[in-house]
């Protein structure tokens, strides 16, 4: 008899070449997997929520996977820990219906960029959260936010090298809060593209800071050219937080960390 079992996981990506597989890099789920498959004492492949890029983060990334092997939701959650490096970890692991499909039956995905606002660059968490040297204007960039919500052709967010078929998301909520010094832009949307959300805080950025107006997030949008936004992003300041899936699935829901945030 063949399981679906469904994990949550998080990780610190800083010193991982993105989700996916890739010849002679390491990667989160080639580490993932080798854990998973010395659990099972035979090959697994997982199948994951949204495929993170190289130095970026999430807290509560979902897979799935198929085996034969039997072992209790228990072992599955140990057994990976016991066998993975300190920065990756397996939050839950749960026997879930053969329907599931963890890209598929996600209803929504949730980033969030953290940005550290002072002049001088931080000294710790380097690697884990963003750094923008001039003061911005939150109130702004929270405007600017509001002319992305709904149903669009991100074209002009959209990173080189982006496999999607089509451009059209629909962004939920999108919102910019100030937290002591560090500056927290989060985005839901059914889907995202390629750098999306990174070229999204770029363009919120040039206006926090007074180079563009408000507006200006509106004609980037309009232009469905990516030429017409601004410099995307770091990857370190960007995590993957939450996934949101039909509630008859009962699955655990994680905290949307980073936990020095919740």
């Amino acid at each position: 008899m063949i399981n679906r079992i469904v994990l949550g996981v998080c990780y610190d990506g800083s010193r991982y070449h993105g989700w996916q597989h890739q010849e002679e890099v390491s990667t989160v789920q080639e580490t993932l997997e080798h854990a998973l498959s010395r659990v099972a004492d035979q090959p697994v492949t997982v199948v994951c929520a949204g495929r993170t890029d190289a130095g970026v983060h999430a807290t509560a990334q979902v897979v799935h996977f198929d085996t034969e092997a039997h072992r209790t939701e228990r072992s599955w959650l140990f057994g990976a820990n016991s066998n993975l490096p300190a920065d990756i970890s397996v939050s839950f692991a749960k026997v879930t219906a053969p329907e599931f499909h963890a890209r598929f039956s996600a209803l929504s995905r949730t980033y969030r960029y953290i940005l550290c606002n002072q002049p001088v660059r931080p000294g710790v968490f380097q690697k884990t959260v963003s750094w923008y040297y001039k003061s911005l204007d939150v109130e702004r960039m929270q405007k600017a936010a509001q002319y992305l919500l709904g149903e669009h052709d991100f074209s002009a967010f959209r990173g080189s090298g982006c496999q999607a078929h089509h451009a059209v998301r629909t962004i939920h909520q999108l919102t910019v809060k100030k937290q002591g010094r560090l500056v927290v832009v989060e985005v839901t949307a059914n889907a995202f593209l390629l750098h999306m959300v990174r070229n999204i805080v770029g363009v919120l950025l040039a206006i926090g800071v007074g180079e563009k107006n408000p507006e200006w997030a509106s004609e980037v949008l309009n232009s469905c050219d990516r030429r017409r936004g601004a410099v995307t992003s770091p990857p370190n300041g960007l995590y993957l937080v939450d996934v949101e899936y039909p509630a008859h699935f009962n699955l655990p829901k994680e905290p949307k960390g980073p936990f020095f945030l919740d």
